[in-house]
């Protein structure tokens, strides 16, 4: 299937002029590169109130944002989705995906944490999924001193991040705990090593080409070695029984694309329940179109509305 139209459209415009390709660029590039993207997510959606915090827990110190709903949709302590933002695990921030966080808060009705973990190459794999792990136990020990209930939790991840969300839930259930009650992956990195079609078929992009894909894992990790491990590759696991349910993501023209129908496939095989969003004419990233994309907002709405059913039946 061609592009969605108005996807179509937005790149058609973001890449007029030419500029190089991304892996050619240095990292502060890249950076300044994603932040921009903010700015295609549309207008800032209010939410209650937001705040600055700072996690304190497994050693270490992670900045958070936290985001509270409006209108919630009751009293009392509310359910938590903790929220880590894409970006290869070098790119990316806590302004970056800000409109994911309003968005899922307001429509989920859940107190939302967005955590700013630590970015490669300064901090190289595990330090990023060792500050999932550290914000997750945070959430799940002091979620009541901002209204939140640390025995209702889900993990939201995009990208990079739903390689984290994909990886802590395996983490957390190694470790015993803290429990999720629901893990949300929008087009995750969950197979260093996948070598499936959608990676030929996809290797050019658009938004992610498989070179630049290759740029990032280069950032990450220490040597490939380490691409075995399973809190890089979640998907190479065979422990998968008796995780939390997941809704899974997966964009029909990203390169990553295959890796994700096949964990979703793995886990139901596992007996996980699993709802599986293949989404036709999508490229990677694209839940940050929010601003001139129907699609894009259907479909992160339609992830919101998944984190409420999992809280409020």
């Amino acid at each position: 299937m061609s592009l969605d139209p108005q996807i179509d459209a937005l790149l058609e415009k973001l890449t007029e002029g030419g500029a190089p390709a991304p892996e050619s660029r240095t990292v502060e590039e890249n950076r300044d590169l994603i932040s921009s993207f903010s700015t295609l997510a549309g207008d800032v959606e209010p939410v209650a109130s937001v705040h600055d915090a700072v996690a304190a827990a497994e050693g270490l110190e992670v900045p958070v944002r936290i985001y509270a709903p409006v209108n919630p949709p009751h009293s009392g302590p509310r359910p938590v989705t903790v929220f880590f933002h894409g970006g290869g695990w070098a790119l990316g921030d806590l302004d970056s995906q800000d409109h994911i966080a309003r968005i899922v808060a307001n429509r989920s009705g859940t107190i939302v944490v967005s955590v700013d973990y630590r970015l490669a190459p300064e901090h190289r794999f595990p330090a990023a999924i060792e500050d999932a792990y550290a914000a997750l136990t945070w959430v799940a020990a002091n979620a009541g001193s901002f209204g939140g209930d640390g025995q209702n939790i889900a993990v939201f991840g995009e990208s990079a991040g739903g390689n984290l969300a994909a990886a802590l839930v395996q983490e957390a259930q190694r470790r015993g705990g803290p429990h999720i009650a629901l893990q949300v992956l929008a087009y995750p990195a969950v197979d260093r090593f996948d070598d499936s079609p959608s990676m030929y078929q996809n290797m050019a992009g658009p938004v992610l080409s498989r070179s630049w894909l290759e740029w990032f894992w280069g950032l990450y990790l220490h040597t490939p070695d380490e691409g075995i491990d399973l809190r890089v590759s979640p998907a190479r696991s065979d422990e998968l029984a008796g995780l939390p349910p997941a809704v899974i993501v997966t964009a029909e023209h990203d390169p990553l694309r295959d890796q994700g129908d096949r964990y979703a496939q793995k886990l139901a095989d596992a007996d996980v329940p699993v709802t599986h969003l293949p989404i036709k004419g999508a490229t990677h990233a694209f839940l940050s179109f929010t601003g001139s994309v129907q699609l894009s907002r259907d479909v992160l709405n339609q992830l919101a509305d998944a984190v409420a059913t999992a809280f409020n039946g």
